[in-house]
């Protein structure tokens, strides 16, 4: 059978450029980045691989402004209409003279030279209909193809080549495009040949082989005959991955895992393209696939680049935004950072590292700003600061204390402060601080470095001295209407410690002397029921206190976490100096119930040993079981106090709340020198419930609260922050 040389459809092969150093991206260049959404722009396509970040404190915007569009296979080609789906290749077939198509498509052995035909050729000659009788697919020198699937593949790709159809230019385009669209094959040439019986129509393959960009075009050079051929893709054998240091080779063989063996699908590749694109997107990473090839063999070679931090540096900026000198030392600003060289760059971690400098308070502003390093993928990192304009200075201000309950002015109290909050340039800091309330009085004098330098586990150091006369809810409620407070002498040092994510945990030595005084600021070494206020019988107790802190914090939503756990060892250094034990733990979890959410907190405690009298567990008050006055339930050396709240929304900021409160003194009240709880007829366990509002204020959730106890009786309570 004679073929017409009239009428002949071309394709080129599909081809990616090859992967080496001549051929490799520049990786960055002018990356804007700014704090507020951190993911939602990570891939915004461009024409090329180029960055320009720029991180600020309020917001994280414009992100990968220039960032390059990843590599996506099927967005890769070229596609004309009236097709609209992403299409892996796309044939577009021109009318022109047979000469000069076999000239233009021997003039290169590796790659096909490209006609596009003209608008008016096309014009003249897409509508015309050739009827055609059979139609086949061959491989490229004209014979089945081996694979049955795969021939079931390309045929039902075929929608308007149908035997016996009349067919137009545009409808053998369309049938090409489906046929490379189905991922199976890495070319198609439609051939019109002439039979006894009409026109035979053969989609052949003619791929040589595939790489990364694929352009596909159909050069129709006559329209007396068609003969179109395909080629299957390889199978799949073995995959060679370059450049992912952080992408766990597990995930990578995963993705790939259910294709080997199996004829490469390029919609399958694309697919595995992106969810490693989507691995590192959802990670905040500077990474992505840059490069793909299929090898012979059937191997696949996949090209990541990641973006390696190179140097980081600082730069302090006034708030006009021109340089100036800055107040702290770089060192110190440097080893906040989690970001070091050498790792890919993390977007998420740049924002954490962002939060961690503001939470110094000794910044106002803070940006990243990355920039290429060299023509590595590599890039340097420059930390824009802008400092506060002073670190020290003198702040004054009020509160409600909860432990008094009576008086006109019941709970209110003044404070000012003389402070420093970069003390050496170092973020250490320096704090002298009064409160004066109408009993109660502190006095303060407290350091804290909250990194000591050369350490590597961000351990911090405090030193306090404090001069403290507080009331004493063990010994309150004197029938003669007199009122003493408890004076404390104290002076200590601490050291914590971040030991796990979200733990803490605080080691500490304290010395303190303690002693109750009248109004008149005289000794008292007895209450009015002659219960000791005192462990040695002295005027005064001293000890030395070996101090254990360990607290776990959890996200702070509704439905996190909280847990605390203290201990305090009293170390007999002289014979007169306490010697006791007391342990006491908090816990709180949330479970959110659509709007609502279910709070339950428990705390409890116990002591053993010499103990002062007024140093015992007090129970009931806004803290406690709310419904009965501070410490009006019970005092003992051991308690336990249970709470459950349901709150819900109500309109903007504030919120209802529902609440139940159980404590208990554990029958402990009459251990205690001198039975304070008994002898005050105090019941020693006791429930509350109730209802209030919360509103969210810079201070913290400001509560106020009716609850009645378990005596039928009625009572406010008004307090700053969530309930211990």
């Amino acid at each position: 059978m004679p073929r017409n040389d009239d009428v002949r459809f071309t394709s080129c092969s599909i081809k990616l450029p090859p992967l080496g150093h001549n051929s490799s991206i520049t990786f960055f260049s002018k990356l804007q980045f700014t704090s507020q959404f951190l993911i939602n722009s990570l891939m915004k396509p461009q024409k090329s691989l180029n960055f320009n970040f720029n991180l600020k404190k309020n917001s994280i915007t414009n992100f990968f402004t220039n960032f390059p569009k990843p590599l996506n296979l099927l967005s890769s080609f070229r596609f004309h209409p009236p097709l609209k789906s992403s299409l892996l290749c796309s044939a577009s077939l021109a009318l022109s003279d047979g000469g000069n198509a076999e000239s233009d498509l021997s003039g290169s052995t590796n790659q096909t030279v490209l006609k596009s035909p003209s608008q008016s050729q096309i014009t003249s000659r897409d509508e015309e209909r050739v009827l055609i009788s059979e139609v086949w697919v061959t491989n490229k020198d004209g014979d089945e193809l081996e694979r049955k699937d795969l021939e079931s593949e390309a045929k039902n790709a075929l929608k308007a080549s149908r035997p016996n159809s009349a067919l137009t230019v545009r409808d053998v385009q369309e049938d090409v495009h489906r046929i490379i669209a189905s991922g199976y094959f890495a070319s198609c040439m439609p051939v019109a040949v002439d039979t006894r019986d009409g026109i035979r129509l053969v989609f052949q393959d003619t791929s040589r082989f595939f790489r990364h960009r694929i352009f596909c075009e159909c050069v129709v050079i006559c329209m007396s005959f068609l003969w179109p051929k395909v080629e299957p893709n390889q199978e799949f054998q073995g995959l060679v991955c370059e450049g992912a240091n952080v992408l766990p080779s597990k995930f990578i063989e995963d993705a790939f895992r259910d294709g080997y063996g199996k004829v490469v699908n390029i919609r399958r590749l694309d697919e595995v393209i992106n969810s490693i694109n989507g691995w590192y997107m959802e990670r905040g990473l500077f990474g992505m696939v840059s490069g793909i090839e299929i090898l012979s063999g059937g191997v696949i070679r996949l090209q990541v680049s990641e973006a390696e931090v190179n140097n980081v540096t600082i730069r302090f900026l006034d708030r006009t935004g021109e340089p100036t000198v800055g107040k702290t030392r770089p060192e110190t600003i440097l080893r906040q950072l989690t970001t070091k060289k050498g790792q890919v760059y993390s977007m998420l971690q740049g924002k954490r590292d962002v939060d961690t400098l503001l939470t110094m308070g000794i910044m106002e502003d803070v940006s990243i700003i990355p920039q290429p390093a060299g023509d590595s993928n590599k890039i340097d990192l420059t930390l824009n600061i802008v400092e506060r304009k002073s670190g020290g200075g003198i702040s004054a201000g009020g509160g409600i204390s909860s432990g008094i309950t009576s008086g006109p002015l019941a709970g209110l109290i003044g404070s000012c402060a003389i402070y420093h909050k970069n003390l050496f340039g170092k973020n250490q800091k320096l704090n002298v601080s009064l409160e004066r309330g109408q009993i109660d009085s502190i006095f303060r004098i407290n350091y804290t470095d909250p990194w000591i330098e050369g350490d590597d586990t961000r351990t911090s150091r405090s030193i306090m001295i404090q001069n403290s006369r507080t009331p004493t809810l063990v010994h309150g409620n004197q029938p003669d209407s007199n009122s003493f407070t408890i004076g404390r002498v104290t002076a200590g040092i601490e050291y914590g410690r971040p030991f796990r994510p979200k733990w803490n945990g605080t080691l500490g030595v304290i010395f303190q002397r303690t002693g109750a005084h009248d109004d008149k600021g005289n000794p008292v070494i007895r209450d009015f029921y002659s219960s000791p206020l005192t462990a040695s019988g002295n005027t005064h107790d001293d000890m030395l206190l070996a101090k254990l802190e360990t607290v776990y914090t959890g996200s702070g939503d509704p439905g996190s976490s909280m847990f605390a756990f203290n201990m305090d060892q009293g170390i007999p250094v002289w014979p007169e100096w306490l010697f006791f034990n007391r342990v006491n733990a908090r816990a709180r979890k949330g479970l959110v119930l659509g709007l609502a959410c279910f709070h339950l907190s428990l705390s409890g405690g116990h002591v053993v040993g010499n103990f002062p009298p007024h140093e015992a567990f007090a129970i009931g008050g806004t803290n406690s079981v709310r419904g009965y006055e501070e410490g009006a339930v019970g005092s003992g050396r051991s308690c336990a106090v249970g709470c459950g709240e349901v709150s819900f929304p109500l309109t903007g900021p504030v919120e209802g709340v529902i609440f139940a409160d159980y404590g208990t003194d554990l029958g402990s009240g009459t251990t205690v020198p001198g039975d304070p709880a008994g002898v005050r007829r105090k019941p020693g366990s006791g429930y509350g419930y109730g209802l209030g509002i919360r509103v969210d204020s810079p201070l913290g959730p400001l509560r106020l609260e009716y609850a009645f106890n378990d005596q039928r009786k009625g009572r406010f309570h008004f307090g700053v922050g969530l309930r211990n």
